[in-house]
C-alpha cells in the first residue's frame, strides 16, 4: 500500500469515527427518552392522554428554561439568572392578567414577552460592557431580577382568566396532541428556528467554539453573545407565561428550581459546557425526561424528592462520559 493510500485510509477512518460520534450524540437522548417512556408505560398500564397532558404541561416551563440556557451555553456563556427571569415573567403576567379578559390576557402576554427580550438584552449588555465572566454577572443580575419579582408580588397571588388557563390545560387544538405539547413545540421552534436558519446561528456557534478564532474571522463575539441573551430572555418570558398557565398564579420564588434544572437539561441533552456544540431537540427532551422522573417515582410509591438525586447523577454521568470521550479523541 502506498503512502498516499495509507493516508487516505487513515483519513477515512477518522471521518467514520467522527460520523459515528455525531450519530451517537444525536440519537442518545431520543433513545433514552423513548426507553424512559416505555418504562413508564410498563410501570403504569393506565398511562394515557391525561398523563401525557399533565407531563407536557409540567414540562413546558422547564423546556423553555432549557432552551434559554442552551442558547447561551452554545454561544460560550452561561446564564444563572434564568430562574429569576422566569419568576419576573410569571408574577408580571399573573398580576396583569388577574382581572383581564382572554383577549386582554393575550395582549399582556405579548407585552411580557417583549419585556423578557429587554431583560435578556440588559443581561447581555452588562456581560459585554463589564467583561466580567458570565457566571459572576448573571449570578448578580439573578439576585436583582429576583428582587424585581418580589417587588411585583410579595407573596404568591394574581391569576389569569379561566379561558387563558384552559388554552394550556385543554386538548382541543388537535384530537391527538394535547395543547401543552403543541405550545411546547411551537414555543421552542419560534425561538430556535430564527437562530438555526439564519446567520445568527453561525455567529453563536462560532463565538462558542473558539472566540479568538471567530474574532479573527470577523465575527463580533460581543454582539453574538448579546444576541444569545436576548433570545434567552424571550424563552424565559415564554417560560414564565407557561408557568402562569400551569399554576394559575404568580409566585416570586417560583424560578429557583429552573436555574440549575435548565443547566441539567442542557448538559443531559448534549450541549457542551465548553460552548459551540449542541442543538435544541436534546435539551427539550431532557426537560420532559426530568419532569417524567418524579412522575415515575410517584407511580412506584417512592418519595419524588429522590428525583433531584437522579437528576444530579445523570449530570455527573453525562459530564464524565463526555470528558472521557474528549480525552480519548485527544490521545488519538
Amino acid at each position: 500500500m502506498t503512502d498516499a493510500a495509507a493516508e487516505a485510509l487513515v483519513a477515512a477512518r477518522a471521518r467514520a469515527r467522527r460520523s459515528a460520534g455525531r450519530l451517537i450524540s444525536a440519537a442518545g437522548m431520543p433513545l433514552l427518552f423513548a426507553a424512559s417512556m416505555l418504562g413508564t408505560v410498563l410501570m403504569h398500564r393506565d398511562f394515557g392522554s391525561y398523563d401525557i397532558q399533565s407531563l407536557a404541561l409540567g414540562a413546558l416551563p422547564l423546556a423553555m428554561a432549557a432552551a434559554a440556557q442552551s442558547i447561551v451555553i452554545i454561544s460560550g456563556g452561561i446564564d444563572l439568572s434564568i430562574g429569576s427571569l422566569i419568576a419576573v415573567s410569571n408574577v408580571l403576567s399573573a398580576s396583569l392578567m388577574q382581572h383581564a379578559t382572554l383577549s386582554q390576557s393575550l395582549g399582556w402576554a405579548v407585552v411580557v414577552i417583549a419585556l423578557g427580550a429587554v431583560q435578556g438584552l440588559l443581561n447581555g449588555l452588562v456581560v459585554a460592557i463589564s467583561r466580567i465572566p458570565d457566571v459572576v454577572v448573571t449570578l448578580t443580575t439573578g439576585f436583582i431580577w429576583g428582587g424585581v419579582a418580589l417587588l411585583i408580588l410579595e407573596r404568591p397571588g394574581g391569576g389569569a382568566p379561566p379561558e387563558f388557563l384552559n388554552i394550556g390545560a385543554g386538548a382541543d387544538l388537535s384530537p391527538w396532541i394535547p395543547n401543552a405539547l403543541i405550545f411546547l413545540i411551537v414555543g421552542v421552534a419560534a425561538i430556535w428556528l430564527p437562530i438555526r436558519l439564519s446567520r445568527i446561528g453561525l455567529l453563536l456557534y462560532a463565538s462558542g467554539s473558539d472566540p479568538v478564532a471567530a474574532f479573527r474571522s470577523g465575527v463580533d463575539v460581543v454582539r453574538a453573545r448579546t444576541i444569545a441573551y436576548v433570545f434567552a430572555g424571550l424563552a424565559c418570558a415564554l417560560g414564565g407565561i407557561a408557568l402562569t398557565m400551569t399554576t394559575g398564579i404568580g409566585a416570586p420564588l417560583s424560578g429557583a428550581y429552573y436555574t440549575l434544572s435548565s443547566v441539567a437539561a442542557a448538559v443531559i441533552g448534549g450541549v457542551s459546557l465548553n460552548g459551540g456544540r449542541g442543538a435544541m431537540t436534546g435539551p427539550v427532551l431532557a426537560a420532559i425526561l426530568l419532569t417524567l422522573i418524579p412522575m415515575d417515582l410517584i407511580f412506584l410509591d417512592i418519595d419524588p424528592n429522590y428525583g433531584q438525586v437522579i437528576q444530579g447523577t445523570l449530570i455527573v454521568l453525562v459530564v464524565m462520559i463526555g470528558g472521557f470521550v474528549a480525552y480519548l479523541q485527544g490521545r488519538k
